[in-house]
């Protein structure tokens, strides 16, 4: 009875992990153990190794075991909103992984396993809302990250080596005490766009992205034809935009 009643959290078999697994829209196995109470680690769900997604957020772990490196096919792991204080060594051989979200929980940078750097597919990673006053610089060398996410955490400071990061186009670092409040916004020394787009190229159709991509040349075309007047042309009749416009601008984007 005492130990029973030392347990908390609801008990996952391997039947309940069996019906949780689902179908994802792009034909990938997702076992969805997300919002159950589960305080322990199912040591059951070693035998599901073989999904592609694996989703545990919204629960009460405070640990990972370092058996999670059996998950060799994961591509995306999902830890958000726990009770994490520490990461295993072990999840540095997930080296498929392509998305890791830890955010949400209580992880400090003393924690973060240095074998974090050997996921070098790794496209995004998310570790905003935790407890870490510095990032590890062996974070740059994750070359293939594309977005990171550091909110709301305790960093003084962004190392040289995540802002450089050759593929980044996403730096989320808001709601950090920097002593430079310019730092808090990095956006202009990650963005490596040149043009604004409201869809990505690859939800576009072969004929609308044609489309767009001929707009656009015929654009760039016109720009290079019409010729550069050293003097200003004088409007003084018109109005200049009032600044809470161009405070604006990028919400509203």
């Amino acid at each position: 009875k005492g130990k029973a009643k030392g347990q908390k959290g609801k008990r996952i078999t391997l039947k309940t992990a069996k019906n949780s697994i689902r179908i994802t829209f792009d034909g990938r196995r997702r076992l969805d153990l997300s919002k159950m109470g589960i305080t322990t680690f199912p040591k059951c769900i070693l035998k599901l190794d073989d999904v592609d997604e694996l989703d545990l957020s919204r629960n009460m772990l405070k640990k990972i075991p370092d058996s999670i490196q059996r998950f060799q096919k994961l591509r995306w792991l999902d830890l958000h909103s726990n009770q994490l204080e520490e990461l295993p060594e072990g999840i540095g051989m997930l080296q498929n992984l392509a998305y890791l979200n830890l955010s949400n929980n209580k992880l400090t940078a003393k924690n973060l396993p240095v074998e974090l750097n050997l996921l070098k597919n790794l496209r995004t990673l998310n570790l905003g809302l935790n407890r870490l006053d510095n990032i590890p610089t062996t974070l740059g060398a994750l070359k293939e990250l594309k977005e990171v996410s550091l909110f709301d955490n305790f960093l003084t400071d962004i190392p040289t080596s995540v802002t450089k990061l050759p593929k980044l186009k996403k730096l989320n670092v808001k709601r950090n005490p920097f002593p430079d409040p310019t730092q808090e916004q990095p956006v202009d020394s990650i963005k490596r766009t040149e043009t604004l787009y409201l869809v990505q190229e690859k939800d576009l159709c072969c004929s609308c992205l044609k489309m767009c991509q001929d707009e656009r040349d015929k654009l760039n075309k016109l720009k290079n034809t019409i010729p550069s007047s050293s003097k200003k042309p004088n409007f003084p009749s018109l109005l200049t935009p009032n600044s809470t416009a161009k405070e604006n601008q990028e919400q509203w984007r």
